[in-house]
């Protein structure tokens, strides 16, 4: 066999699409695993790329992404204190591109990048593949906020970003002014990236702390996002990267060599969706919230309180068994299907998704419930 990548060879494949497959392989599942809201997109976003493809709008857009929408874009951003040129603006193939693009682009070999923990599994295997390496910063211990003693300790000679994600995949949490100005603090003036995944940003239930938003450090951050979860367009694929000129000059070729470009009429849609208005679909996720945390509270779980995107990390600590071994039982045995918290970098967790349907989420909660009976029985 001829060799391939060495930096390949540690990967793993995503627990969040495994489990869900064991619980699609699962007669009668209830599904509470993926991150896809169950809403549809809005007809106004969907009216515009139909409009581009019969306007014939199907040829090759502009490597960057048409000026049409990162003027969009950066409009978008300045309106909300970031302020951001069309030439600080990249489109990309979702979040999940944006941030390929940004690790890649910053990262030489054995560079390290420091990531709260538990998070997203994503950011580990863009630094792998890199051949960075991935710092893990435990903040379960800490109230799920960041310590200031913890990451000092964290960052080396080697260290060349943070990545910060607000609201937090998987706990819902947010980083607090005292967190994110830590962050400011141990990067300020350094040769250190902030490298900032806002993809829950508009789904905040209250106050949403921003560091994009601190002209200090402008110089050093970049802003990954995407149009999936606000307004649900998860199959779309478009996203957005924001950041120094200086750094664009790189990252540019880098996702022109990648990825070419979005598609013209999906940028079209984009273009559409930011001038959408969220708050009803977030109206309907902050009821879930309600409902979900309500009944996680009546079976007597603890969990942090999630303040944004649709996520519960609940603590399953005390039924003496690891997240995966309880995962898979809950599917098997309960019929409801969950993520390990080990998937996240933390173990003694599950994480359980709140934008299914009201119907879905009544059936696995109630499912769920008599699960832990077995359990404590």
């Amino acid at each position: 066999m001829i060799p391939l990548n060495s930096n390949l060879s540690a990967l793993k494949r995503s627990q969040i699409r495994v489990y869900t497959n064991l619980a699609r392989a699962t007669e009668d599942c209830a599904m509470l695993t993926i991150g896809e809201p169950d809403l549809n997109t809005p007809e106004e976003i969907k009216a515009a790329a139909i409009a581009a493809i019969t306007a014939d709008q199907t040829h090759y857009a502009p490597n960057q992404g048409t000026l049409e929408l990162r003027q969009a874009v950066a409009d978008f951003e300045s309106r909300r204190g970031n302020e951001t040129k069309p030439e600080q603006v990249l489109i990309t193939i979702g979040a999940c591109q944006a941030l390929f693009t940004a690790l890649l682009g910053i990262l030489n070999p054995g560079e390290e990048v420091i990531v709260p923990t538990p998070g997203f599994s994503l950011y580990d295997t863009i630094t792998t593949i890199a051949g960075g390496k991935t710092v893990a910063l435990d903040v379960s211990k800490t109230g799920f906020q960041i310590d200031e003693a913890a990451l000092a300790a964290a960052i080396t000679p080697k260290t060349k970003a943070i990545v910060i994600n607000s609201p937090c995949n998987p706990t819902g949490v947010i980083f607090n002014r005292e967190s994110l100005e830590i962050v400011k603090k141990a990067i300020l003036g350094k040769d250190i990236f902030l490298v900032w995944d806002g993809v829950y940003s508009q789904l905040s239930y209250g106050d949403c702390p921003d560091l994009t938003l601190d002209a200090e450090i402008k110089d050093q951050t970049i802003l990954c996002q995407s149009f999936s979860k606000p307004y649900a367009m998860t199959g779309w694929r478009v996203g957005y990267l924001v950041c120094p000129e200086y750094v664009m000059d790189r990252l540019l070729l880098l996702s022109a060599g990648t990825i070419t470009a979005v598609p013209t009429f999906v940028q079209a849609a984009a273009i559409a969706a930011l001038k959408a208005d969220v708050a009803p679909m977030k109206e309907i996720y902050a009821r879930r919230r309600e409902f979900v945390c309500g009944r996680l509270r009546q079976m007597g779980l603890t969990f942090p309180n999630p303040e944004g995107a649709f996520y519960v990390f609940v603590d399953i600590s005390r039924f003496g068994i690891g997240s995966e071994e309880f995962c898979t039982r809950m599917i098997r045995e309960g019929k409801v299907a969950a993520v390990p918290g080990s998937c996240f970098g933390a173990e003694g967790y599950i994480r359980l998704s709140y934008c299914y349907s009201d119907e879905e989420l009544q059936k696995g909660l109630d499912r769920m419930e008599k699960f832990l009976a077995t359990l404590e029985g």
